[in-house]
């Protein structure tokens, strides 16, 4: 059974984010276009963070990936194939004491360019970051043994969060600032 567990943000989840990313150039080779360390875990101003290194790789063609997916077995990373989002290849790490989670996506997907919208707008904006932080905190002591009600919980703020990103983003797309 899975535990909701947020711990303080520690620069040890950069290095876990690095050596997975030697993982997954080794495996996707050619494949890969960009590797990116997204979620809590990459955004120290959030401040806590369930310990599990989220990591999104933009490849060539989202097809291909199925034929990666023994080598990321080997490696510990279970296939979830869409795992409910269209054209995303999901996999987890460590089973109920989870580790990792990595999202594919080909290259150009919208929903690579909101998780990225995402952590670009938390580290630019550490207000909205702290509380979030704050709540994933106050419901991690709240729903310790309900990892679906630890998430039920943020997803209004989340979801706010998301929206104001992808706004953000597009303002930054814009003006050429990202």
């Amino acid at each position: 059974m899975r535990r909701t567990e947020v711990a303080v943000w520690t620069p040890e989840w950069a290095a876990k984010y690095a050596e997975a990313k030697e993982i997954m150039v080794g495996i996707f080779g050619r494949e890969l276009i960009r590797i990116h360390h997204i979620g809590s875990t990459s955004v120290p101003c959030i401040g806590y963070a369930k310990p599990i290194i989220d990591i999104l790789i933009e490849v060539r063609d989202i097809e291909s990936v199925l034929s990666f997916n023994e080598a990321m077995q080997q490696e510990g990373f279970i296939p979830k194939g869409e795992n409910g989002i269209v054209g995303r290849r999901y996999f987890t790490k460590g089973g109920d004491e989870r580790t990792h989670h990595v999202h594919i996506f080909e290259a150009g997907h919208p929903s690579a360019a909101t998780h990225l919208d995402f952590k670009a707008y938390m580290m630019e904006h550490p207000q909205d970051a702290a509380a979030y932080g704050q709540l994933k905190l106050r419901l991690a002591k709240q729903f310790p043994e309900s990892v679906l009600q630890y998430q039920e919980g943020k997803q209004s703020m989340l979801e706010s969060l998301v929206q104001k990103a992808a706004i953000w983003g597009a303002e930054q797309r814009q003006s050429g600032n990202i």
